[in-house]
């Protein structure tokens, strides 16, 4: 697969979706190959969380379907962040490549309670007016209030309806790619790097 928006040409295309579980990857990833490919970077989480972590997949679906919808009207993006059944009504009829990060769950529960300790302790500002919270992420009583609880115990329904996805005939026009460890992540960046180069050097 390959085709070319402002001159480059993409061995995955220009219009690609990383998707996975919660601390996958999923943005660092999504940054990388827009970067790389020239095309925008889009981040659900960014477009989705208000003040006070109010969701508009919850408060205003409409809405968020439409910002959704605004970031992805050109032909080339990467967009980042699972929100499957709003992403697959609004662009993944138009997609090239779905990234699958299938990363271990113990990997996935360090690197949450790490990234979690560390964003507080900086109180590193996420999206919008929105600070990191440690200690709730580690209430699982609270259910969808932790991210700990969400991360368990969403890692089999992910899998399944991922490996669903990729044989349903409706996706049949994407290509999947399932990276299943940070090394595997790594050296695919580093091919599609290095295959664009090589484009941007004939």
């Amino acid at each position: 697969m390959g085709n070319a928006v402002s001159g480059i040409t993409s061995p995955i295309g220009q219009r690609i979706h990383v998707i996975g579980n919660s601390c996958s990857g999923k943005s660092t990833l999504g940054s990388r190959l827009a970067q790389v490919l020239g095309v925008p970077f889009v981040e659900l989480d960014a477009l989705n969380w208000q003040p006070n972590w109010v969701g508009l997949n919850a408060t205003d679906p409409d809405r968020f379907q439409e910002l959704i919808k605004e970031a992805t009207k050109g032909d080339g993006w990467v967009v980042a962040g699972s929100y499957t059944s709003f992403s697959q009504k609004v662009f993944w009829s138009r997609l090239d490549t779905v990234i699958w990060l299938d990363l271990p769950l113990p990997l996935l529960v360090s690197r949450l309670l790490r990234r979690s300790w560390r964003r507080w302790r900086s109180k590193e500002l996420l999206w919008g007016t929105n600070y990191e919270r440690f200690w709730p992420q580690l209430m699982v009583w609270r259910k969808e209030e932790s991210l700990l609880w969400w991360i368990v115990t969403q890692h089999g329904r992910k899998r399944h309806s991922m490996l669903r996805y990729m044989v349903d005939p409706r996706w049949s026009h994407i290509r999947f790619f399932r990276l299943t460890l940070p090394s595997e992540v790594e050296a695919f960046s580093r091919a599609i790097e290095q295959e664009v180069m090589r484009g941007i050097a004939r």
